[in-house]
């Protein structure tokens, strides 16, 4: 890959193997995936201290930056924002082949819609506190999708949604663990 060729091929990235998960690695990974979910599940509703904060921080940004291609974006801006770091993230750590980092990447892509979920559940009632006090982002979208009475199946569908992303790049780590564990054993000669 040159500075001139930004993006690998398949065939590129078939001959740039993924990094390998050793035991050791693979029991860090789990030991930090289960901090993560012990914090998640103890943390006042699903609101990780600095992680959380990070989100909003990008969620705030979101508005103006992606309000510069057009002030309906603007609205939607907070939850891409708020994506967009994370997803960048993956891609980067995805393109340098480093399986662990674009896992945790994921993960925290995916822990962003429990937040972006949390929003929408509270479209109707209107009673998380707004930063700043402004307009409520998922109220404005879905009154203009005429979705509003359907805010707390829409924001369940993306929780699971959510759930399920985290559970997959989970899973995938082990896979990955797997597989290198058994191409690793049938090099070794007998």
């Amino acid at each position: 890959m040159t500075a001139n060729q930004p993006f690998q091929s398949f065939d590129e990235a078939a001959a740039n193997p993924w990094q390998k998960i050793t035991r050791l690695r693979l029991a860090g990974f789990v030991f930090g995936v289960a901090v993560f979910l012990i914090l998640l599940c103890v943390s006042e509703p699903g609101f990780i201290f600095g992680l959380d904060h990070a989100n909003l921080l990008f969620h705030e940004a979101g508005h103006p930056i992606y309000g510069l291609f057009s002030h309906r974006l603007e609205t939607y801006g907070g939850t891409l924002g708020q994506l967009t770091f994370p997803l960048l993230l993956a891609v980067s750590f995805g393109r340098k082949r480093e399986a662990l980092a674009c896992a945790a990447s994921v993960i925290w892509l995916f822990e962003n819609f429990l937040n972006v979920a949390r929003y929408m559940a509270d479209a109707r009632a209107l009673e998380l506190p707004l930063v700043g006090g402004g307009d409520h982002d998922w109220n404005t979208i879905f009154t203009r999708w005429d979705v509003l009475s359907d805010d707390l199946q829409i924001a369940g569908a993306v929780k699971f949604f959510g759930w399920t992303g985290m559970a997959l790049a989970v899973v995938w780590v082990v896979w990955r663990w797997w597989r290198d564990r058994r191409s690793a054993a049938s090099v070794e000669p007998f």
